[in-house]
């Protein structure tokens, strides 16, 4: 019996150890990515690299260069604002929709995911800390997205997502250390649950896209303090 190729695991295992290292800011904005390097760091053959770097490239974290290689791409405050606006609007839109369609089970949801979310206790780490806040401030946000009951508007969010996503984590680093910020976005989402449970859709999508769009200054400040734009 031949056994399968462990090629394709490798490939998806540099594409996830690479993405997360470029939103983390392993590698600057423009940065060259050097094939040995890679190889070195993440302990796999150019064929794996290649298939992630490619990836990476379609999905904008990594720019191709004509015969000399891969670089990490660039920042901008042009893209930060377009991509937080798509977001702040499609995630209203999806938020209607989600009210007008979403039944018990939905609110159900939002309750479950928005205590958990108020329940992250100390963990050993500020990397543990930064991730399960994430996690579970992603799950709240989402349990309130699936009441839209749409995959493809689902798809195109996550999407979205995923390219803010370098954007994110330098709000996510000046937010989650700060105990003043997290009780204000504590806050926020408690408001934001409130007006959702009460099916009051004008008063609810007006306040998704203003709390999407609160990051929106911070990352600014980031971003010209660190140089990266």
């Amino acid at each position: 019996m031949t056994r399968a190729s462990p090629r394709p695991n490798l490939a998806i295992g540099a594409y996830r150890h690479l993405k997360r290292d470029i939103i983390r800011g392993v590698y600057a904005p423009g940065e060259k990515l050097r094939m040995s390097d890679l190889k070195t760091r993440y302990d796999l053959g150019v064929g794996p690299m290649r298939e992630a770097l490619s990836q990476l490239v379609s999905e904008r974290l990594v720019t191709a260069v004509s015969q000399r290689g891969y670089r990490v791409a660039e920042m901008s405050i042009k893209e930060l604002e377009d991509l937080y606006d798509a977001r702040a609007q499609l995630e209203g839109l999806v938020l209607e929709l989600a009210i007008a369609r979403g039944g018990d089970d939905w609110e159900a949801q939002i309750l479950a995911k928005a205590h958990a979310l108020n329940k992250v206790v100390e963990v050993h780490s500020a990397d543990d800390m930064l991730d399960i806040w994430d996690a579970r401030h992603q799950a709240f946000h989402g349990a309130i997205a699936a009441g839209c009951d749409s995959p493809h508007l689902l798809q195109t969010r996550a999407w979205l997502f995923d390219q803010a996503e370098r954007y994110r984590h330098l709000w996510l680093c000046q937010t989650v250390f700060s105990t003043e910020a997290l009780d204000a976005k504590r806050r926020e989402h408690a408001a934001l649950t409130d007006a959702i449970l009460a099916r009051d859709a004008a008063t609810a999508c007006t306040m998704m896209r203003e709390h999407l769009m609160t990051p929106v200054p911070i990352i600014k400040e980031v971003l010209r303090e660190q140089g990266l734009v």
